[in-house]
């Protein structure tokens, strides 16, 4: 079966003023959906892999074919990255974390301005675009990491817990090159709820 573009889980206007409305629509309609539809073509020719779910394919990257696994890297890690992304943000969400994640980031990271402060510098200084992550890594350690382009921690066995996409393209239109100030607001929209969904199946 092939890949889909899920529609987002709130409207295009819902993260405003954080995240502008036009933004949203790009970046979903046309950047998220353009990486299931080069996913799916790349997998034409490999109706073994086709079954496989999208963490599937990115967790056993290495083992794919040579032939598909640049293609599944760039465009299914786009839309892994993708799906993971639009879940952790709401309307009327932010504030201070709970739950779960609020016992790991205390745990882990001292308070939640020390970690806010790590997350957004791992996020300023990735070079060029891609993703700054919290995972549970495979020794079983919270960190934060970035990852070039459409890369994903899963691939090296570190699980994603959450993550904040600093190409420009999830940010230009209103922040300009603003980096900085992009991931600073960013936090006003943080789902912590999911946060702690995707927490609790951390292996």
């Amino acid at each position: 079966m092939a890949f889909e573009l899920q529609s987002l889980p709130y409207a295009n206007d819902a993260l405003e003023p954080y995240i502008d409305t036009q933004t949203m629509q790009i970046h979903h309609d046309l950047h998220h959906g353009t990486y299931v539809n080069n996913l799916n073509t790349a997998l034409q020719s490999q109706p073994d892999l086709q079954s496989k779910s999208i963490d599937e394919l990115i967790r056993d990257l290495n083992s794919l074919p040579e032939a598909v696994r640049t293609p599944v890297r760039n465009n299914g890690g786009g839309h892994f990255n993708h799906s993971i992304f639009w879940t952790l943000m709401a309307p009327n969400a932010g504030g201070e974390p709970t739950g779960a994640i609020a016992q790991v980031i205390s745990d882990n990271f001292g308070d939640f301005e020390n970690f806010k402060t790590q997350f957004n510098d791992a996020g300023t200084k990735r070079f060029g675009s891609g993703f700054v992550w919290l995972v549970r890594s495979a020794g079983g350690k919270y960190e934060i990491v970035s990852t070039p382009n459409q890369d994903n921690p899963w691939t090296d066995g570190h699980f994603p817990i959450m993550c904040n996409d600093v190409w420009e393209h999830a940010y230009y239109l209103k922040y300009q090159n603003r980096r900085a100030e992009y991931l600073k607001q960013w936090w006003n929209t943080v789902n912590w709820s999911e946060v702690n969904n995707r927490l609790s199946t951390a292996p």
